[in-house]
């Protein structure tokens, strides 16, 4: 006979004491420490322990004791369910101080190196409509709330959503009423063609079947005022395709750029599929201060496919502290790891002799050759390829040693082969900006052979999450 699971414990009045990673706070029961989402340090409160591991438990509140005076109430109505603004509850002060803390607990817990102490971290202006791409979702089964009136008369019979993907669940879309991440009409835009297509019987996705008309919704926008709307469909119906498109330019007619992707694979990607123009440019317009008074403002072409920083106002500032981090004096060959579309490397070409940009996706290398060329930067060279590999003795000797070392790396931080190159390089400074603190301290770790941390400068790129940027100097001793 199968022996019975021990039942999950229920933790009575657990008090809340810090905010912990992927948004969750966390609080301490029987020498092990309790993940709880949507907590806030300072509540005491009653959790259902639903995964239990060999070092810690992950629950969720039942019931509250007492709330944080940290605590606020969430302007969305979504919250609780939709898993993009995990901190909407904490007052926007108390997220930079807990942004700043996971700096400080990364270089003190993996970094383990001396270090300066930590600036304080620049936070945004506005902590709401900052983004400048949101991407939605169709689904013919989206996620029922106590919302839906009819749910207790047995289920409403139309399941259509347009929204976001429920954490944890491929299949199933939230449908959103109102987002605050994205300036108007981002959300008259996303109800007007939810209901359009309501309306006029479109088909709506199912994943799992791989079988309806509507798939995604991306809308972009730029500080230059341009505006981006692509519909994805599952399906090439031209004529419902036209219908659609025709009705969002008729109504929208302040959409710069409309464009519509055929996409009948089993993921949503669209990196892999032509984009077509339907109405206006084939791009928008994004533009950044330039880095030194008397240069001249840079601008960006944005593809549907380009990658740019998703809060341009925050990303002025990240760029701004990473370029006066690295103190350039005019004659530096510089290396830009990890550049992307270019971005990086423009704002700093005007103040330096040479910029090599290195990429791993060869379009977006294309990007950043374009983008070059449309601010008359001709001092700054681009490779693509994977950088593990690229990045090796042959390179250094053909290009020419880097005096200092720009890298910019995804979450995952930077492959130990390129660690041990830049070692090899030993440029007197590395400025090593960051999304994930945890994988920069790692390689900070590394580098400790040769370099020391001699500046720290946290940027908040995303309010609302436990998301952050950080910048750090380091100088070979």
């Amino acid at each position: 006979m199968a022996r019975q699971k021990k039942p999950l414990p229920l933790i009575e009045k657990l008090e809340i004491t810090d905010a912990g990673s992927e948004g969750k706070a966390l609080g301490r029961w029987n020498d092990r420490v309790v993940f709880v989402p949507f907590a806030a340090p300072g509540d005491v409160v009653d959790v259902q322990v639903y995964k239990k591991r060999r070092s810690y438990f992950e629950g969720r509140i039942v019931a509250t004791h007492k709330k944080s005076d940290l605590r606020i109430q969430p302007i969305c109505s979504h919250f609780g369910l939709c898993g993009g603004c995990k901190w909407q509850h904490l007052d926007y002060r108390y997220q930079l101080v807990f942004k700043q803390k996971q700096v400080q607990d990364a270089l003190d817990r993996i970094a383990k190196v001396p270090y300066p102490g930590i600036a304080p971290i620049i936070g945004a202006e506005n902590p709401y409509y900052y983004r400048n791409k949101l991407e939605f979702t169709f689904s013919d089964r989206r996620w029922l709330t106590s919302k839906d009136t009819s749910k207790a008369e047995g289920g409403p019979e139309d399941t259509n959503g347009l929204g976001f993907h429920l954490p944890g669940m491929f299949d199933k879309i939230l449908d959103i009423d109102t987002c605050y991440l994205q300036k108007e009409p981002s959300n008259e835009i996303r109800l007007a063609v939810r209901n359009f297509a309501l309306e006029h019987n479109y088909p709506f996705y199912n994943v799992r079947n791989n079988e309806g008309l509507l798939r995604n919704l991306i809308i972009r926008n730029s500080s230059a005022g341009d505006l981006m709307v692509i519909v994805v469909f599952g399906k090439n119906d031209r004529e419902k395709i036209d219908e659609l498109l025709s009705f969002i330019r008729g109504k929208f007619p302040e959409v710069s750029s409309l464009m519509v992707v055929i996409n009948e694979k089993k993921n949503d990607s669209i990196s892999d599929l032509n984009v077509q123009l339907f109405y206006g440019k084939d791009h928008l317009m994004e533009q950044m201060k330039p880095a030194e008074a008397g240069q001249t403002p840079l601008q960006f072409k944005v593809g549907p496919k380009s990658f740019y920083q998703t809060n341009p106002g925050q990303a002025q500032k990240l760029y701004q502290a990473a370029f006066d981090f690295a103190g350039f004096k005019g004659d530096e060959l510089v290396y830009d790891l990890y550049t992307g579309t270019g971005t990086i490397a423009a704002f700093i070409a005007r103040s330096v002799k040479h910029v090599i940009g290195v990429e791993y996706i060869e379009d977006a290398v294309g990007d950043a050759r374009e983008n070059m060329k449309l601010n008359t930067i001709d001092n700054v060279e681009f490779y693509s390829g994977d950088l593990a590999k690229l990045l090796d003795e042959e390179f250094f000797a053909t290009h020419g040693k880097p005096e200092i070392i720009v890298t910019d790396p995804p979450r995952a931080g930077m492959h130990p082969k390129v660690v041990r190159q830049i070692l090899l390089a030993e440029p007197q400074k590395i400025v090593y900006v960051s999304c994930n603190p945890a994988t920069q301290a790692r390689d900070i770790a590394l580098l400790n052979e040769k370099y020391e941390v001699k500046k720290v400068q946290p940027v908040d790129m995303f309010p609302q999450t436990h998301h952050l940027e950080n910048v750090v100097l380091l100088e070979r001793r």
